[in-house]
């Protein structure tokens, strides 16, 4: 009778890291699905709108809603403090930024259309008023697209709009959009304890100052017609060049600033210090709270307070997950134009340079890599 051979055994410390793997590769996956439960609970209660344009091509046809492949994200930011009581009749957005996130989704660009930019916007029918086509300020386009309507029937209807004409005039498509409410991430702002941001010309506040006695009064200026007017006796807040650290009343504040700038570049560095301010939050959300199931669902829930966001079709915590990869340092943002104003000879409209088409092409064709190593300059600093 030929004896049976006992299995050999794998040594201790081979089961044991065998079982060690295998129950980190447990804990892991449940670590993921605990996050996405979490990004989904969290952002569920999201103010969300319907846009038509969201997830068209070329030709205006549906295409499959899917995370893969370069994706551009339009968001406009508003300054109303309360979205959920906003007349919208008349409003033009504050600040139109195309996010485009490069296929690899390990780079994202920020970039701005000035709002006083000369544009083609389309007819336009929202079930309540019906527009003609039109050439006016591309910041129009939301307003026009909103006209007649309030509340979330208003904002879907004013970004549809706008994403249309921005598709009209330069062939970008966008896959999603959110509408920010500067105001309201004053409460982000807080909730995160303040960001960082680098101040990159002397800002003086016309909305805040200091009294004789040095305590807070509002507002620090007066506008007669267009020009600031100092209140006598009260002493401007400024926000110096260099690295500061901003609390939330501080961060809007600066955030609103067009009208005494140290470069005289008004609009552009109000769109400017916007894109740096959105990149100072994320930074600071990436850094402290996205790889914590516990900690992300409360800063997600103020940040729902304040956008409002159409997905596309796809779930926000694809988004969030698709976009992990993005660095801090992975965020760059450009100066359309290269940060000069380009007028129109009555000085009544800007116009979009040749090299700014050409900086639109990139975010169409995914090439923005391309683009920027022949524009450094256009690189914003902060």
């Amino acid at each position: 009778m030929t004896p049976t051979r006992r299995r050999a055994r794998a040594p201790l410390w081979t089961r044991v890291l065998i079982l060690s793997g295998a129950l980190l590769m447990v804990l892991s996956g449940g670590l993921i699905i605990a996050e996405r439960v979490a990004i989904h609970t969290a952002t569920d209660s999201f103010n969300r709108v319907q846009v038509g344009a969201f997830g068209e091509d070329d030709q205006g046809h549906r295409r499959q809603s899917t995370i893969q492949g370069a994706k551009n994200i339009l968001l406009v930011g508003i300054d109303p403090r309360n979205l959920d009581q906003l007349d919208v009749n008349g409003v033009r957005s504050d600040s139109i930024i195309m996010l485009h996130v490069t296929a690899a989704h390990d780079q994202a660009y920020l970039v701005s259309i000035p709002r006083d930019t000369l544009a083609r916007i389309p007819a336009y029918d929202n079930g309540r008023q019906h527009g003609g086509e039109a050439s006016d300020k591309i910041n129009a386009a939301f307003a026009r697209g909103a006209y007649g309507l309030t509340g979330t029937d208003a904002l879907g209807h004013g970004l549809d709009l706008l994403a249309r004409t921005i598709k009209l005039n330069w062939g970008v498509t966008f896959a999603a959009g959110a509408i920010v409410d500067f105001g309201g991430f004053q409460e982000v702002v807080h909730f995160i304890g303040g960001v960082d941001m680098y101040v990159d010309e002397r800002v003086t506040s016309i909305h805040i100052g200091t009294d004789r006695n040095g305590k807070p009064v509002t507002p620090a200026y007066r506008l007669v017609g267009n020009t600031p007017v100092p209140i006598p006796g009260v002493t401007p807040v400024r926000y110096e060049r260099g690295m500061h650290h901003f609390d939330a009343w501080a961060a809007l504040d600066y955030c609103r600033q067009r009208d005494l700038l140290e470069n005289g570049d008004s609009d552009y560095g109000r769109q400017r210090h916007q894109q740096q301010f959105l990149k100072a939050v994320f930074k600071k959300i990436v850094a402290q709270y996205l790889g914590s199931p516990t900690k992300l669902p409360g800063v997600l829930q103020q940040v729902g307070k304040a956008m409002t966001i159409s997905d596309g079709g796809i779930p926000l915590e694809e988004w969030v997950f698709a976009m992990r990869g993005i660095s801090t340092s992975g965020l760059v943002t450009i100066k359309t134009n290269g940060g000069r104003f380009n007028s129109t000879p009555d000085n009544k409209y800007e116009l979009i340079s040749p090299d700014s088409q050409a900086l639109f092409r990139s975010v169409v064709d995914d090439t923005m890599d391309t683009f920027v190593a022949t524009h450094l300059d256009w690189v914003a600093t902060g």
